[in-house]
């Protein structure tokens, strides 16, 4: 890939570094020949001025406004507490996605803490339109290292196409920090840190650290995501009805009442594989992926009885079981899954295979059982490429089984 805009164009599969280096690459070396199609945004910009480096524009919604196909906004360190959400309708194309990044890697923190949806009574009904301190109806979009926070969602996706969103921390938000729904297809979410929201207008029933959920529409990835902490899952396909690959990704702690919500209804697993009423049948794939330590489940069917496929997936310290596919009809696969210490390790339903996974292999699985029961490695600082750190010790077994995820 080039150095260029053009170069970033071309590109039609992204990874996580790939959108860190095009944004690195087109945002780093600024000079007014790029100013054309670079739009530069500051917190002490001016939203009549051009958007180049010297004379930058004040908000993020005006750089939006302005960007056509193939434009780049570079986003200036600071604090933008926004008084209306900031909403994205104008779509790129294929060949000319839009980019929405923070400038050099600078600390970019957007703040919906002002905004009338984020403090919506118990029982309100957010409007559509406000959902999101980001709301986004639109598709080839390049969106990377923005810290989204007090917002009535952090990222609110509906009918979006082929966009990428690349190391987002979404926390601290009055609903799900992450969600997707609607007609939504081939995104991709890499390196997400979703923790901390939550929903007091619901008492904790429905704020997860990243929902894709009530829509349908293929191709959509999740990966190296770190889910923590939050009211309700971690992970939420709720009636979502196109599969979901899942892949590296870490929820824990989700489900615990830390706001003292009355009436408390937060449901605490770490990932949710679907459900409804009823649950479309939908093959998801979950694999490479660790929950820990959640209220509820590790992993939830949640009642879909499609043919789900669990791979090389751990979970630990659970409060309820840590594999449950026991839907009647159910045609999960479950292949070298560990579940170490959980209250239960499995509820397998009849239609649903399971192999070499510990259960099957027999014996306890406790501490003892494998190299590290030690999460802080896994919960430190991010690489440099925005990947997860690495943690070759944790819920590794020491006999060698080849079962269980490996970071």
């Amino acid at each position: 890939m080039g150095n260029t805009a053009s170069g970033m164009r071309r590109t039609a599969i992204w990874t996580a570094a790939a959108v860190g280096a095009a944004l690195v690459a087109v945002l780093g070396p600024a000079s007014e020949a790029s100013a054309a199609t670079t739009l530069v945004v500051a917190t002490d910009g001016n939203d009549s001025a051009p958007g180049s480096l010297a004379q930058p524009l004040r908000t993020i919604q005006r750089a939006v406004d302005l960007a056509r196909p193939g434009d780049v906004i570079a986003v200036r360190g600071g604090t933008y507490a926004l008084t209306d959400n900031i909403t994205i309708s104008t779509s790129g194309t294929a060949s000319q996605p839009i980019a929405l990044g923070a400038y050099r890697g600078e600390r970019v923190i957007v703040d919906g803490e002002r905004l009338p949806a984020s403090h919506t009574p118990v029982g309100g009904s957010i409007p559509r339109a406000e959902r999101g301190a980001i709301h986004m109806e639109a598709s080839h979009w390049r969106i990377s290292g923005l810290e989204l926070v007090n917002g009535p969602y952090g990222v609110y996706c509906d009918g979006c196409n082929s966009n990428v969103f690349s190391r987002i921390s979404t926390h601290d938000n009055y609903e799900s920090g992450f969600q997707l729904q609607g007609s939504s297809s081939d995104n991709q979410i890499l390196n997400l840190d979703s923790y901390g929201n939550r929903d007091p207008r619901k008492n904790g029933e429905s704020a997860d650290g990243l929902a894709i959920k009530e829509g349908s529409g293929t191709g959509n990835v999740v990966r190296g995501a770190r889910l923590w902490n939050n009211v309700d899952d971690g992970f939420d396909a709720w009636k979502f009805a196109s599969p979901i690959l899942i892949e590296n990704t870490v929820a824990y702690g989700n489900g615990f009442n830390r706001w003292n919500f009355p009436d408390f209804a937060g449901d605490g697993n770490g990932f949710k594989m679907g459900g409804g009423t009823p649950a479309p049948a939908v093959g998801h794939t979950l694999r490479n992926s660790i929950a820990y330590r959640n209220a509820a489940h590790g992993v939830t069917d949640n009642g879909n009885p499609g043919a789900q496929t669990l791979t090389r997936n751990s979970t630990w310290a659970n409060a309820g079981t840590g594999f449950d596919a026991d839907v009647p009809g159910g045609a999960a696969s479950l292949t070298g899954n560990l579940s170490v210490a959980d209250a239960r390790a499995a509820s397998v339903g009849s239609g649903t295979t399971a192999s070499g996974n510990s259960w099957n292999l027999g014996g306890t699985w406790n501490a003892s059982s494998v190299l590290s029961t030690d999460p802080n490695a896994l919960t430190g600082p991010r690489s440099a490429d925005g990947s997860l750190p690495s943690a070759p010790a944790f819920l590794v077994p020491r006999n060698g089984a080849a079962v269980g995820a490996r970071f």
